[in-house]
C-alpha cells in the first residue's frame, strides 16, 4: 500500500499544482486588468502594479485551495477511472476505506499547506501589498472618511492593567504608512460616561509596546461638578509632547481597511477580544476566526467529494465531464461558504456554527455519494 500512497500522492500533487497555476493566472490577469486603472496615480507605475498583484498570490492560494485540490484529485482519479487501474487496484483488495485512507492522508498535507498560506504567508503579503499602494500613491489611509477615522478604547488604572476606570474614544484624520497619526483626537470618559478630558495633538508615532508619543498638544480637563455656564472659561494646557498608554496599536488599525478573510486568526481573534472588551459589535469578525480555523479542513471535504467519480467509468461519462463536474461543485461550495457567512451575520447564529455549516452539509452529501457508488 506504500506504493500505492506514493502514486497516489505524486499524481494527485501535480494536478493541484496545475490546476492552481491556471487559478492563479487567470484571476492575476483579472486583478491586472483592475489595476490597469490605478496605474499613473501618484507615482503608482504598472511594475508596481505586477509587484501588488505578486503579493496578493498567496491570499489567492489560501482561497482557492479546496476548489484546486477537488479538480485535481476528480481528474486524477477519473484517469484511473478510464484506464481501469482503479479497477485492479480493487481487484487487488484495496477498499473505500482504504482509497479514503489514502486521500486522507495526502488530504492531510494540503491542509497544512494551506494553514501556512492563511496563517503567515497571506497576511504579510497582504499588509504589504497594502503598503506599497498607499506609499506610491502618496495617499494616507482614512482619508477617504469624512470625518476621519473612529475607535474605541478602555482606561485602566495602570496602563494595561489593572481596572477599568473610564474609555476613551479616539478620531484620527489621516493614517500615513509609516503607522504614524496626523490629527489626532482623543475624547476620555469617566466611569460614569461623563466627559473628563479632550486631547488634540497635531500628530502621533507608536513607539512600541502599546505607547503612543503625541506631539504639539492641547489639552482640556472638564472637572465632574462643572457648571454648564462655566464651559466656555475652560483653561487649555499646551504640551510639545505627550505620552499615551492604550490597547490601540498601529496593527489594530490596519485590521480596520483589511479584508477579515485575509488575516491571520490570530489577529482576527486580537481584534475580536478587543471589540467585546469596548461593547463593540465582533460577530463579523468571529466569523472572520471560526472560518480561517475550519477552512483548511474542507480540503478532506473535497477529498470526499471526489472519491465516487473514481467509481464512474468510462460509459458513465468522459473526463472531461467529470472535471467539469468537479468544478461546479467546487464553485458552488466557494459561493454557498461565502453566501452562508452573510446569512450568519444577518441572523446573528453562533460563528462556529456559521463556520461549520458548509462544511458538515457537503460532507454529509459525500458520504451519501461514496455509500451509493460503494454500493451498486
Amino acid at each position: 500500500m506504500k506504493v500505492l500512497q506514493r502514486y497516489f500522492a505524486t499524481e494527485i500533487i501535480r494536478a493541484v499544482s496545475f490546476v492552481m497555476l491556471a487559478l492563479l493566472v487567470l484571476f492575476s490577469f483579472f486583478d491586472l486588468m483592475g489595476e490597469l486603472t490605478e496605474v499613473g496615480r501618484g507615482g503608482y507605475r504598472l511594475s508596481h502594479a505586477a509587484v501588488y498583484i505578486a503579493l496578493r498570490l498567496p491570499g489567492y492560494v489560501y482561497e482557492f485551495m479546496p476548489i484546486a485540490v477537488l479538480i485535481g484529485t476528480i481528474y486524477v482519479l477519473a484517469q484511473f477511472a478510464s484506464n481501469s487501474e482503479f479497477t485492479i487496484m480493487r481487484a487487488a483488495s484495496m477498499s473505500t476505506v482504504k482509497a479514503g485512507s489514502i486521500l486522507a492522508k495526502i488530504g492531510l498535507v494540503f491542509v497544512a499547506v494551506t494553514f501556512l498560506f492563511g496563517e503567515i504567508l497571506s497576511p504579510y503579503s497582504t499588509k504589504q501589498a497594502e503598503k506599497l499602494k498607499v506609499s506610491t500613491m502618496g495617499a494616507t489611509i482614512a482619508q477617504e472618511f469624512r470625518s476621519g477615522l473612529w475607535t474605541k478604547d478602555l482606561i485602566k488604572a495602570n496602563g494595561l492593567n489593572g481596572p477599568v476606570i473610564g474609555s476613551r474614544i479616539l478620531n484620527v484624520r489621516e493614517v500615513l504608512p509609516d503607522r504614524s497619526l496626523v490629527g489626532l483626537k482623543v475624547y476620555e470618559f469617566d466611569s460614569d460616561f461623563h466627559l473628563s478630558r479632550e486631547i488634540t495633538a497635531a500628530r502621533s508615532e507608536y513607539q512600541g509596546k502599546n505607547l503612543w508619543r503625541l506631539f504639539d498638544v492641547v489639552e482640556t480637563s472638564f472637572p465632574k461638578t462643572l457648571a454648564k455656564q462655566d464651559m466656555l472659561s475652560i483653561p487649555s494646557q499646551k504640551f510639545a509632547s505627550r505620552d499615551v498608554v492604550s490597547e490601540i496599536t498601529p496593527d489594530i488599525l490596519s485590521v480596520i481597511f483589511v479584508d477579515p478573510d485575509r488575516m491571520s486568526a490570530y489577529d482576527l481573534a486580537a481584534y475580536t477580544k478587543h471589540l467585546t472588551e469596548n461593547k463593540q459589535d465582533s460577530e463579523r469578525y468571529a466569523i472572520a476566526f471560526w472560518k480561517k480555523i475550519t477552512y483548511p479542513f474542507a480540503i478532506l471535504v473535497m477529498m470526499a467529494l471526489a472519491l465516487p467519480f473514481a467509481y464512474l467509468h468510462v460509459r458513465s461519462g468522459s473526463i472531461s465531464l467529470k472535471i467539469f463536474s468537479g468544478i461546479m461543485i467546487g464553485l458552488v461550495f466557494y459561493l454557498f461558504n461565502s453566501l452562508f457567512s452573510h446569512v450568519g451575520l444577518l441572523n446573528t447564529w453562533p460563528a462556529p456554527v456559521t463556520a461549520l455549516a458548509p462544511s458538515l452539509l457537503f460532507s454529509m452529501i459525500a458520504m451519501i455519494a461514496i455509500r451509493y457508488v460503494d454500493r451498486h
